[in-house]
């Protein structure tokens, strides 16, 4: 069953979530929603295990990029500290042939689509524009324009229909990510508005961390994200970001209606931002401890040891070895990043235009101009 209406000291919100674990690690078997929809899974134990390495693995390479900006090795850095089990669980979901458009801060998911961690650091440590081939890897490169990529994400899935690869269990499907913050955002509300309109194969797929930046979610709506999707004419549910089961479970059912032809669907898993915005932001200055405290009680990866522990599916000798790997993976990362090129900031006049334009150029020639002034001089 959905959760009901939450209480004193719960983990659940007022009007409920799918959840499938709980933040002490115990399961529940099956979820059935108000509209009779029923959310399970079936996991091997190996499958159980292979969920925990994912977030453990990119929590690691994501604590190690936070360390590498602090150092001044990259320019920003994005954390998805704490939503790790609504990206694993969501990129997991996903079949080969469905194509994701992230935001800023999908490191998970990029990691569950098979791309190289590194990948990210080029563009933040301002080495290259962050370009993988996105139909390669059916990932789009990362939006920093907060909310625009639901728009591009949009007119995929339009185009999928468009190409008659919708309407069976091996069509496509399509799934944008965003924050909170961006619901607020046109861009946003015009891809409900058409995504409903033309019944696209797309999941809208919301991580409410709770802040957009510094603005707390009761200051952006008056009601729950999810019941949102009810104005567009298509479906919308919460789950529990924090638990990567649901969070698969109801993303795979989400994209499976998408491509069998029934249209949009709104998620919205309800987790948190346990570190900063940015790399850029404090948050002490508008959130206080005891709320950072009381959702680390909530933390995906303790909720899932203890889930395998509770179940002997998993032995300190796994978790021991997950850890190190995790460790070996970010020391390797670290490497990398160290290795990569210092462009000359003249470059950043480069791939402006395809063609060249007499203003670039002026501008390249006064930069360099004020660059070399510079020659020689002891400061």
């Amino acid at each position: 069953m959905a959760k009901g209406e939450s209480v004193a000291g719960s983990d659940i919100p007022a009007g409920g979530f799918v959840q499938l674990l709980t933040p002490d690690g115990e399961r529940i078997d099956t979820v059935t929603t108000a509209d009779g929809t029923t959310y399970s899974v079936d996991f091997t134990d190996e499958e159980y295990r292979g969920l925990y390495r994912d977030l453990v693995t990119v929590r690691r390479l994501d604590s190690e990029a936070v360390a590498l900006q602090r150092q001044g090795e990259l320019g920003i850095w994005a954390s998805l500290l704490g939503q790790e089990a609504a990206q694993v669980g969501s990129g997991r979901a996903l079949r080969p042939q469905d194509m994701a458009f992230p935001t800023y801060r999908e490191h998970g998911v990029l990691y569950c689509r098979g791309i190289d961690p590194i990948m990210p650091f080029g563009l933040f440590r301002g080495v290259d524009q962050g370009g993988w081939d996105p139909n390669e890897f059916k990932f789009n490169t990362y939006t920093i324009v907060i909310g625009s990529q639901t728009l591009h994400a949009t007119g995929y899935a339009m185009g999928v229909t468009m190409d008659g690869k919708t309407g069976s269990a091996d069509g496509e499907a399509v799934i944008a990510y965003f924050g909170d913050g961006a619901t607020s955002q046109g861009e946003v509300n015009e891809s409900f508005v058409w995504s409903g309109v033309f019944n696209a194969p797309i999941v809208f797929f919301c991580q409410n961390n709770q802040y957009a930046i510094s603005e707390p979610l009761e200051r952006q709506t008056r009601v729950p994200l999810y019941q949102r999707a009810g104005g567009y004419g298509f479906p919308g549910i919460r789950v529990d970001g924090n638990d990567v089961l649901a969070t698969y479970a109801v993303t795979r059912a989400a994209l499976d209606n998408a491509r069998n032809g029934q249209g949009p669907t709104l998620i919205e898993a309800y987790t948190y931002r346990m570190g900063a915005h940015t790399s850029s932001d404090d948050p002490t200055r508008y959130r206080n401890g005891s709320e950072v405290e009381a959702w680390k009680a909530k933390d995906p990866i303790s909720r899932l040891k203890a889930f395998l522990s509770k179940q002997k599916i998993a032995k300190k000798d796994f978790f021991a070895e997950v850890d190190a790997s995790a460790q070996a993976q970010a020391l390797h990362l670290r490497e990398r990043v160290l290795e990569m090129p210092d462009p000359q900031p003249v470059t950043l006049f480069d791939n402006v235009y395809p063609n060249g334009s007499p203003e670039i150029d002026a501008q390249r020639a006064a930069f360099a101009e004020y660059q070399a002034s510079f020659e020689g001089s002891a400061h």
